[in-house]
Formats: structure tokens, C-alpha cells, sequence
């Protein structure tokens, strides 16, 4: 088996650290039935570790290596990408409502637009993987592990939703356990497409990872936890506990 077989199969294994994290959060939705106020907690800590993976790992790793109009040029990208993706989805949706968090946290969106939001993300987390494995194995770890404290909350979040939906049980986590499929995606193809160019590209792709995720984590999940449950003070202390987090995994991981 030769060494790049071997290197994606590792990936692969990181890739499913976040999938079994948002699929563990779920099957706690199914055991401790959700208040509005714990699933806008939960969205707040998964929201803080986000923007910790941004904050922490991404942006100072392609700062480190890379020309700062690349990363810039790259983390715009990353924006502009998830603005088509949002753009889509309101399509999708018909036109009725918003895309991102809010058509999560909106009643009048089917599951199928829920599952679709959820997929995203979770592609999203593998396509970070995969991208961070180019740069080092120690990065990709690294993130991995970030990733299933986020994706913990957040598996936890979708399950409530499909449940305020009316989503059958075992349809609830046939749909958690499929979400495997975006995380290996999303890393097959940051791998494959990245393995062989040069260091600057691998870098304003990470870049372009941080842009697409900061979005998500305020857009998305602190527009939905904003939409399911009045803010106060304490919510703000979860996103700052997600931080603080995924800011000690990734000193201890990462040393």
C-alpha cells in the first residue's frame, strides 16, 4: 500500500472524529428531551469552539507560511463560498425564509431543509481535515478533536429540531448517522485535490476553511440560538466556555 493510500486512510479516521461527535450529541437529544433554552446553550458552546478553530489554529497556521494578501484573498473566499451556499439554500427553500441557522431554527422549513443545513456543516468540518492534513498530521489532529467538541453541541441541536418537526425516531437517526457521508466528502476531497501543491495554496486553503467557518458560527448557529431562545448573559458565558475550550485542546494537542 503505498504512502499516500496509507496518509488518506488516516484522514479518513480523523474525518469520522466529528461524525461520531454530532451523531454522539444527537442520541443525548434522544435520551434528555430539550429545552429551547439548553439547545440555544448548546449552539452558543458548539458557535465559541468554531470561532476558537478560526481564531487558535487556522488563521495564525496560514498567517505563519503564507503571503498576507493570500490569506486574506483566501479567507474572503471562504466567505463568498458560504454565501453562495446560503444563497442556495433559499432557493431551495423557495424563497420563504433564510438560509444557514435560521432556516434551522424555523419552524415552517422541512427536515429535509434541517438535514441539508447539518450536511453542510459537517462537510465543511471534513473538507478542514483534509486541507489541515496537507499542512501537517499534527494540524489535522489537532482540528479533529476541535471539531467533535463542536460537533457535539450540534448533533445535539439537529436531533431537537428534527424532533420539534415530527421526525420519527428511527428516521432521526437513520438521517445523524448518515451525516458521516459530508464529513468523508469533505475530506476526500481536501486531500486529494491539495496532496501535491505547493505550500502557499495549501495555506490560502486553510485560509478559505476559516472564512467559511466563521460565517457558519455566526450566521448560522448563533443566529439560530438567538431565534430559539431570549439571550442573557449566561448564554454569552457558554460561547465564551466553547472558546476557552477548544483554546485548551488545541495548546495541549498541538504542543
Amino acid at each position: 500500500m503505498s504512502s499516500a493510500v496509507t496518509d488518506y486512510l488516516y484522514v479518513l479516521a480523523l474525518a469520522l472524529m466529528p461524525a461520531f461527535g454530532n451523531f454522539a450529541g444527537g442520541v443525548v437529544a434522544e435520551i434528555i428531551p430539550p429545552s429551547r433554552r439548553m439547545l440555544s446553550r448548546a449552539l452558543h458552546v458548539s458557535a465559541g469552539i468554531v470561532v476558537a478553530v478560526v481564531a487558535v489554529e487556522l488563521l495564525p497556521e496560514a498567517l505563519a507560511g503564507a503571503a498576507p494578501w493570500l490569506v486574506v484573498l483566501g479567507f474572503c473566499g471562504g466567505g463568498a463560498f458560504y454565501m453562495l451556499l446560503e444563497s442556495a439554500l433559499e432557493r431551495f427553500q423557495g424563497g420563504g425564509g433564510q438560509a444557514g441557522g435560521q432556516v434551522k431554527g424555523d419552524s415552517s422549513a422541512g427536515p429535509w431543509m434541517v438535514y441539508a443545513a447539518v450536511f453542510i456543516d459537517l462537510f465543511s468540518d471534513g473538507l478542514m481535515i483534509g486541507v489541515g492534513s496537507v499542512v501537517s498530521f499534527g494540524l489535522a489532529l489537532v482540528l479533529a478533536i476541535g471539531q467533535v467538541t463542536a460537533d457535539v453541541p450540534e448533533g445535539f441541536a439537529a436531533i431537537a429540531n428534527f424532533r420539534d418537526k415530527g421526525v420519527a425516531r428511527a428516521k432521526r437517526l437513520m438521517l445523524s448517522a448518515s451525516f458521516v457521508i459530508a464529513t468523508l466528502l469533505g475530506a476526500t476531497i481536501g486531500y486529494w485535490l491539495l496532496r501535491d501543491q505547493s505550500e502557499a495554496l495549501k495555506l490560502t486553503a486553510l485560509a478559505f476553511t476559516a472564512g467559511l467557518l466563521i460565517l457558519a458560527a455566526v450566521e448560522e448557529m448563533l443566529g439560530e440560538a438567538h431565534e430559539v431562545a431570549e439571550d442573557n448573559r449566561i448564554s454569552a458565558a457558554f460561547f465564551i466556555g466553547g472558546f476557552a475550550l477548544f483554546t485548551l485542546v488545541a495548546s495541549y494537542f498541538g504542543g
